[in-house]
């Protein structure tokens, strides 16, 4: 395992649809969670999954999913974030496009993903802030998956007073027209925790070192892990092969997000 600390182009499908988390339930935790539908400033209805823990949560999370918008897997991720006792919510990308119904296995998502702009996902982000203050969150943080990851980390940079920022696998590079974090490293806002694969076909090591670099020479607080022979996707794909990288990464997440 590689790890640095200072102070998306779709790929494959991330994950079997009946895939879940690599986090136990915790028995007996007293949790409320409902299906939801936003609106964003620009007037955007779109799906999301909120939690909450028994007690008013300090602690906010937004979960952002990875190119297949808002599944189970995430709802479980949510769920296991309120159990530890924080509000969280994961939504949905393509309320603008694709509307807010729930989708079969097979949808096909990645003609969606191409028609997402980076501006409007934050739009998105801001909503599901905003439902988390509401519900008593002060201190709120991103957690993203692939194309979440990217966007999590985005998200410093977009106004939302955010706590900080965590990407798992998260592309670095530009995505058409649009800048990456790499490219938006001067413009972000630690502390920024990355969860990279180190056997990632899409994200090289080249491209985490020189993210380490960009954020360093920025003055961002930030933590990059790389978990070396894990494969892109390894928390929500490869849980078996994968467990202690799994493990590992969960524990650092709970710890940056106050919850460890």
């Amino acid at each position: 395992m590689t790890r640095w600390s200072t102070g998306y182009a779709a790929s494959a499908v991330c994950f079997e649809s009946d895939s879940s988390p690599p986090v136990a339930p915790i028995s007996g935790a007293a949790v409320s969670h409902e299906d939801l539908v936003l609106e964003a400033a620009d007037g955007n209805r779109f799906a999301a999954f909120g939690a909450l823990p028994e007690t008013a949560a300090a602690i906010g999370v937004v979960v952002l999913p990875d190119v297949r918008g808002l599944y189970r897997f995430y709802e479980e991720v949510a769920l296991r974030f309120a159990e530890l006792g924080a509000a969280a919510i994961a939504f949905d990308y393509f309320g603008r496009t694709a509307g807010i119904a729930k989708r079969d296995d097979d949808w096909d998502y990645a003609d969606e993903v191409l028609k997402t702009r980076p501006e409007t996902i934050q739009l998105d982000v801001a909503a599901c802030t905003a439902w988390l203050r509401a519900a008593g969150a002060t201190r709120i943080f991103t957690v993203g998956f692939c194309f979440g990851g990217r966007n999590s980390w985005l998200a410093t940079a977009a106004g939302h007073d955010l706590a900080g920022a965590v990407g798992f696998y998260g592309s670095l590079l530009d995505r058409n027209e649009w800048p990456g974090p790499l490219t938006r490293a001067a413009k972000l806002k630690g502390p920024i925790l990355a969860l990279q694969a180190g056997d990632d076909q899409s994200i090289t090591a080249e491209q985490n070192a020189a993210f380490d670099e960009a954020l360093t020479a920025a003055g961002i607080e930030h933590e990059i892990v790389v978990y070396e022979g894990a494969p892109h996707s390894f928390f929500d794909r490869k849980q078996e092969d994968y467990a202690d990288a799994s493990a590992d990464a969960w524990n650092r997440v709970l710890a940056f997000v106050g919850l460890g």
